[in-house]
């Protein structure tokens, strides 16, 4: 069973918007900036778009944005906690991720959306885990081997 069949409501955290999609959302949000005056909903849908970019950069500017309108917006609290959350699982920052969606998980515990990205954000945390193992073993070996020469030299003598 593949991982999008396992977790449908969590697909956006792994398709991106086309650089001409992301490019009218941002168009639209430049030339609101330029009157001085930007609606929720567009600093929200720019907000989206960069967080499910592929680009670090965006996806930061996103949660930026995202945390503006969640201070703001009271009404719009709900769908920026997920796409925080979302955007910080995709940055890697699992542990911002998974508080802001515990946050929301506490709100909304029948949240299917918020439920997948949990699982999505345990998966990013096993597997930097197994990683962060695997580097300090590779590091216990390599020291092994540095002393294991240091005292052959030494016993040679």
């Amino acid at each position: 069973m593949s991982s999008s069949s396992e977790l449908p409501y969590a697909a956006d955290a792994q398709v991106s918007l086309s650089y001409d999609e992301l490019e009218v959302l941002r168009s639209q949000y430049q030339k609101e900036l330029a009157q001085s005056h930007v609606t929720v909903q567009t600093k929200f849908n720019y907000a989206w778009g960069l967080v499910k970019s592929p680009v670090h950069d965006h996806q930061v500017e996103g949660v930026r944005l995202l945390q503006d309108i969640y201070r703001t917006e009271p009404t719009r609290r709900r769908e920026c906690l997920y796409y925080i959350a979302l955007g910080y699982y995709k940055m890697g920052n699992y542990e911002d991720a998974k508080s802001f969606n515990d946050f929301l998980l506490e709100k909304e515990p029948g949240n299917l959306q918020a439920q997948s990205l949990a699982a999505l954000i345990e998966q990013g945390v096993t597997k930097e885990g197994y990683v962060g193992m695997a580097l300090a073993g590779g590091a216990v070996a390599l020291g092994t081997l540095l002393l294991a020469g240091i005292i052959r030299r030494a016993t040679r003598k």
